[in-house]
């Protein structure tokens, strides 16, 4: 059946063109950036996220991290003091991916932290700038123990106060 009518070939152009648009977005969101905190990765949907958790706590014990999201479980990591331990993923369509931790050390109690929040660290009007590369120390300050650095250290680290209650 041939399109005899002009809505039909229009419909038929908004699929093509609509088609073209994600799949550029999904080529796009693979180039590297230029720095690793920063970039245009905020802009395009799905794009790819590498977050590092290191181990600074003053009584060098071993931490214990369980990250999850609605999606994805890590399970039980032990990272060594001074020692890291990262994941990588993908920022869903509607950016609304979240990552929550569970931080256990020896006399340290237990802590909880979103160690990536879409709405924070992958938004042009978020409150710290865009991280590629999401870089995390926990344990060096008492008062806001948890802190994104850079990974050249050529920005001052942004610290959080544990989420616990969150």
């Amino acid at each position: 059946m041939a399109f005899t009518s002009k809505p039909h070939f229009i419909m038929l152009c908004m699929i093509y063109y609509t088609l073209i648009l994600f799949v550029s977005a999904l080529v796009l969101s693979d180039a590297p950036a230029e720095a690793p905190t920063s970039g245009g990765d905020g802009l395009l949907p799905l794009s790819e996220k590498h977050v590092v958790i290191r181990n600074k706590l003053k009584n060098r014990e071993i931490l214990n991290v369980h990250c999850r999201s609605s999606e994805d479980d890590f399970g039980l990591k032990h990272i060594p003091w001074n020692g890291a331990w990262g994941f990588r993923f993908y920022v869903n369509f509607f950016k609304t991916t979240k990552f929550r931790c569970h931080f256990t050390w020896h006399n340290g109690g237990s802590h909880y932290f979103y160690i990536f929040k879409a709405s924070r660290d992958d938004s042009p009007v978020g409150e710290l700038p865009i991280c590629k590369e999401c870089i995390w120390e926990v344990g060096q300050d008492d008062v806001t123990p948890i802190c994104r650095i850079s990974r050249e250290k050529k920005n001052n680290p942004y610290c959080f106060e544990w989420e616990d209650g969150a």
